[in-house]
């Protein structure tokens, strides 16, 4: 896996944050964000690595809409990089 994959997928759930996201939708997008940063700052095991990605998709599960069309944009172009990576495997 490249690191400018996992960087992306760090980087678009930072860009989340500062949008202006529906309550509950911010909530699950900082949780992905932290799991997703620790992922971008390490040189993970593979087994770890993808642990933590099915986790980045499971919390993106929860995230239907954030009531704005960027951060929805970065949701989504994050939910690809993570199909991609966990394809992969």
């Amino acid at each position: 896996m490249t690191d400018e994959r996992l960087q992306a997928l760090h980087e678009h759930l930072a860009e989340t944050g500062s949008r202006p996201v529906e309550r509950t939708a911010s909530r699950w997008l900082g949780e992905a964000e932290a799991v997703a940063e620790d992922i971008a700052a390490g040189d993970l095991p593979d087994d770890v690595l993808a642990e933590r990605l099915a986790t980045v998709d499971h919390i993106l599960s929860h995230v239907d809409s954030t009531d704005d069309a960027l951060a929805d944009d970065h949701v989504e172009a994050a939910r690809e990089i993570v199909d991609d990576l966990l394809a992969e495997r």
